[in-house]
């Protein structure tokens, strides 16, 4: 596939020995100084804007408070906090003065961060507020190379007076006062570094043993970004809004590699939480995120929908099938007919336009899904109503991205084709195997990790099955470790039927389960806030979620969602069991990563009396298991869940 040709004339970045994500950065503030926005944040109900001459004189002045702490080059520093103008400033300071971020998510709990710390050897913890800072105390006299704890948010902070404190804003001063004492050094430290420098250490969650820093250089980070921007060229006009977490490579791919090199305008929430809310003021042009979000937005539609009238809901109905028609038709390459081009057009305005204009995705035009797959039912609902969704394909270990759909084609079911100056090739046993200079330089303290995952060459180890379709492009079957065998010796993948579950406005998660036994199972997580409004509508009372998810009309809710679910597939794959669980999935729990990916083993050995359970002749099911809260603290609860049985349809 013929690479494209950036709208506003500008060339690809070449990468020499001597670049790095600084050295881009410094030309690109030059370049734009006070006449473009670089970012914005939300604050007090305010959008507050900065540009890149401000951008500039943030982590110029923060770089050199940090040089005159002691920082050196290669040394690390930890960030914790949520996306904002001066963690990006911060971060952007430590490349400048040759040191190594890595960050953790921000709800990590004390062990997380200890481990995070101590193990990367972080010299000093950049915390947004006073909850980070608690952190940073607690594990402190643990990790021996820690010197300084900095902060940003003043709130709560006016009572401590640990030595190991400074704020943000000292550092800062000390930086303008070195700044005046050896003008030029900020410019000397940056022109010090080199391509193939340490740029970031990504910790991936830890399943069955401990977390591994993944190491990725300047090299890596800016071969991703260019690649990318290769394929999709983003105008440097584009709108982008930052709220998935920074320690996520795919948050560092868009904010960090694509915003410096396309130098397009990067917007901060409010808070992570209102997001959804943020999107519609900004309109954002260009849009990154994990498939639970695209599937928030599925389920806030099909609300909406139930509690239409009549003829909205007709409405909708007949101009979702023509939109579903024409996607199909773009999927299958089919040439769309002049009448159906039309119908769709009279569709777009009726009712797609509206849609997408409520979610804040009117403007989008470059809309990237990634980190897990997305339902094939979520991702064509995308473009029934004329979003041109990608799908994205990579993992940390590869700068975050390998894998990309191209704009005239996309099929709902692939992943697309790979990046320039990345080749894929499957291997003996179905693993997706790739190369590229995006590829990391190994797993940080841990040899024989690295030795696991990198063949020469270098081809990384994805511990992904997959295989290449008729058109060349790459199908991501699932994690090779949760492929399914099912009874009639047919393999299957959990999260197929899982994001099938999905599509339902009432469940939010779903757990499959059947690998080598005699049928398939799933434990569901309902959507409180959908299931609760539907159970207020039948005057149904609650007064908790476990006691909601066990209603016996709820179970009959979700026995009709599994039926319409079972209908679809081949019967080898039909949900023959399942119970409502009396509790969302958590990452606090370990049930979920921090990106918010099942841990199937985990949670196989943790509910091991559910999934027996499912399997016996119970009707049933009692649990006694332990919970943690956000603190550390530790739990003891029991709940019943009853078995649902699905019966085969005639």
């Amino acid at each position: 596939m013929a690479a494209k040709t950036r709208k506003d004339g500008l060339e690809p970045i070449k990468i020499t020995s001597d670049t790095t994500l600084a050295k881009v950065w410094l030309e690109k503030s030059r370049h734009y100084g006070a006449k473009k926005v670089a970012m914005r944040e939300k604050e007090y109900g305010i959008w507050q804007p900065y540009t890149w001459q401000e951008y500039y004189e943030n982590v110029k002045s923060f770089s050199l408070g940090l040089k005159a702490l002691g920082l050196e080059r290669g040394e690390v520093v930890a960030f914790i906090g949520d996306n904002r103008p001066h963690a990006l400033w911060a971060e952007m300071a430590v490349l400048c003065a040759g040191a190594i971020p890595t960050w953790l998510f921000q709800d990590s709990l004390l062990d997380e961060v200890e481990y995070i710390v101590r193990h990367s050897g972080a010299k000093f913890y950049i915390a947004e507020g006073q909850e980070e800072v608690d952190k940073g105390l607690w594990i402190k006299d643990k990790c021996p190379n820690l010197q300084k704890i900095i902060w940003e948010d003043p709130k709560g902070m006016r009572y401590y007076h640990d030595p190991i404190l400074i704020s943000y804003r000292e550092v800062q001063e000390l930086g303008r006062k070195l700044d005046e004492e050896r003008p030029g050094l900020f410019e000397k430290m940056i022109a010090e570094g080199k391509a193939d420098d340490t740029c970031l250490i990504f910790y991936t969650s830890g399943t069955t043993a401990l977390p591994k820093g993944a190491v990725l250089t300047h090299r890596n980070m800016l071969s991703m970004g260019k690649n990318l921007l290769l394929v999709d060229p983003i105008p440097e006009e584009a709108e982008f809004l930052s709220f998935l977490p920074m320690a996520w490579i795919g948050e560092q791919m868009m904010s960090v590699s694509e915003g410096i090199i396309a130098g397009f305008t990067i917007n901060f929430p409010e808070e992570p939480e209102v997001f959804l809310e943020n999107i519609r003021e900004i309109g954002p042009q260009v849009m990154f995120s994990a498939p639970r979000n695209y599937e928030a937005m599925v389920r806030s539609c099909m609300v909406k929908y139930a509690d239409a009238s009549w003829i909205k809901r007709k409405t909708w109905d007949l101009c979702m099938w023509i939109g579903y028609k024409v996607a199909d038709m773009k999927f299958e390459k089919k040439p769309i007919p002049w009448y159906w081009k039309i119908a769709w057009w009279l569709s777009y305005w009726i009712n797609h336009r509206q849609v997408l204009d409520t979610l804040g995705l009117k403007r989008l035009r470059y809309a990237y899904t990634g980190g897990a797959p997305l339902g094939d039912e979520q991702f064509r609902f995308f473009h029934a109503l004329g979003l041109n969704l990608k799908q994205i394909y990579g993992q940390t270990e590869i700068s975050g991205i390998s894998v990309i759909h191209r704009d005239d084609d996309v099929k709902f079911d692939t992943v697309g084709f790979p990046l320039p100056e990345t080749e894929i090739r499957i291997s003996d046993n179905n693993e997706i195997l790739s190369r590229s200079p995006c590829v990391f330089q190994g797993y940080y303290k841990m040899d024989e990790e690295t030795r696991k995952t990198l063949l020469p060459g270098p081809w990384l180890y994805s511990a992904d099955t997959g295989f290449m379709d008729e058109d060349g492009h790459l199908i991501c079957f699932d994690r090779s470790k949760d492929v399914m065998v099912l009874s009639d010796g047919s393999l299957s993948a959990p999260q197929i039927l899982e994001n099938r579950l999905k599509f339902s406005p009432y469940v939010q998660d779903a757990w499959v389960i059947g690998d080598r036994r005699p049928y398939v199972v799933a434990i569901i997580c309902i959507d409180y806030g959908t299931v609760g409004r539907w159970a207020d509508d039948r005057g149904i009372p609650y007064t908790s979620y476990p006691e909601l998810s066990q209603e016996p009309e709820v179970n009959e809710l979700m026995l009709d969602i599994v039926r319409k679910v079972n209908q679809r597939l081949p019967k080898a794959q039909h949900i023959k069991k399942f119970v409502n669980f009396y509790k969302t999935f958590e990452a606090d729990d370990d049930e979920l990563t921090r990106t918010r990916k099942l841990r199937r083993g985990f949670m196989e050995e943790r509910y091991k009396p559910i999934v027996e359970g499912l399997y016996s002749d119970t009707d049933f099911i009692d649990l006694d298991t332990t919970i943690t809260y956000e603190d550390g603290r530790v739990a003891q609860v029991k709940y019943g869940m009853r078995v649902n049985f699905v019966p085969e349809e005639a």
